[in-house]
């Protein structure tokens, strides 16, 4: 069914008023913000990594109090087990049989802070709920409703005591976000806004769990013309062919720029993706799953500088797509 006007105005106002609600307490951060809500929509799941007190966790909070929906969330720690992620099956004495307790992963958002922290068990604990939206356990599968996004955590510098993230789970993470330093006026800023007390505790929620089911399958219905899904495979080849990578793209990757894309799409107010709307999401998507051979990283070679040169050298279509 094709997207009407009348569908792109009430995206753009919901997903404009999610946004806005998470800038009252995450401040000059707007990108990040709408990168976020935007993983949300296209039913992803975000890595935010970046050093200590900058607001990794705060922000999925405030999307998660933005939404009126579930929200659990898990500290890894080194003893965390994977039981502790999934649920567990206890003996009930009086129905003299096993009864299933859910674990913190059956909610509509849940944040995993210091991911790395947990032992590799235990994060692939979370593998199955990322990719199937379902859970294991004992050989009984249950099924997680929408929406349902893992946003996760974790410190870049300090490594002791921690258990770096496999390929495997990387991949199934949709966007990779950093959050920086704030700008000097928007720290002064902050100063005067939490000084006293902080503006997430008057948070509220501004749409409901059903409305972003809603966005979710507007997103799903934009248009998509076969020469921005060949720019798309034409990028994911590219990462491939790179002499400088030792590992490129996956074709996971391909399906999330185009979810990604159609989101975007959708925030412009626009029935089909142009690529732009691909150019857009190439860091965020891309960045966490490319890794270098070694003696690129020794000629001092970074992944913004293939992606920039991938950007740079692949063609691009015609900057209008139109629909049909």
């Amino acid at each position: 069914m094709p997207v009407t006007s009348d569908d792109l105005t009430w995206f753009g106002e919901r997903f404009r008023a999610i946004s806005d609600n998470i800038e009252h307490v995450i401040q000059g951060k707007r990108e990040t913000v709408e990168l976020l809500t935007s993983c949300l929509i296209a039913g992803g799941h975000a890595l935010v990594e970046d050093v200590p007190g900058v607001g990794k966790t705060l922000l999925a909070k405030s999307l998660a109090r933005s939404i009126d929906c579930s929200f659990q969330r898990i500290q890894f720690t080194p003893d965390l087990l994977p039981s502790d992620v999934t649920g567990v099956s206890v003996w009930d004495r009086d129905a003299g049989d096993f009864v299933f307790r859910p674990g913190p992963v059956f909610t509509n958002v849940i944040l995993g802070d210091e991911i790395n922290r947990a032992s590799p068990k235990t994060q692939a604990a979370l593998l199955e709920a990322m990719e199937e939206r379902q859970v294991t356990v004992d050989g009984i599968t249950r099924t997680l409703g929408p929406p349902f996004i893992v946003v996760a955590t974790q410190n870049p510098i300090e490594h002791e005591g921690t258990y770096p993230l496999p390929e495997a789970q990387l991949d199934r993470f949709m966007m990779r976000l950093t959050m920086g330093y704030p700008s000097r006026a928007k720290e002064l800023e902050m100063l005067d806004t939490h000084g006293e007390r902080s503006t997430f505790e008057d948070l509220r929620p501004v749409v409901h769990a059903e409305d972003v089911v809603r966005m979710t399958e507007i997103a799903q219905r934009i248009h998509v013309a076969d020469v921005v899904k060949g720019y798309i495979i034409d990028v994911a080849e590219a990462t491939r062919d790179d002499p400088s990578i030792l590992l490129g793209a996956s074709p996971r990757a391909s399906l999330y720029l185009q979810r990604t894309a159609r989101t975007s799409a959708a925030v412009a107010g626009r029935d089909y993706v142009a690529p732009d709307d691909v150019k857009g999401v190439l860091g965020p998507v891309l960045n966490h799953r490319l890794i270098l051979r070694p003696e690129a990283q020794m000629r001092g070679v970074t992944i913004d500088q293939i992606l920039e040169e991938v950007t740079t050298s692949v063609a691009v279509p015609g900057t209008r797509v139109a629909a049909g």
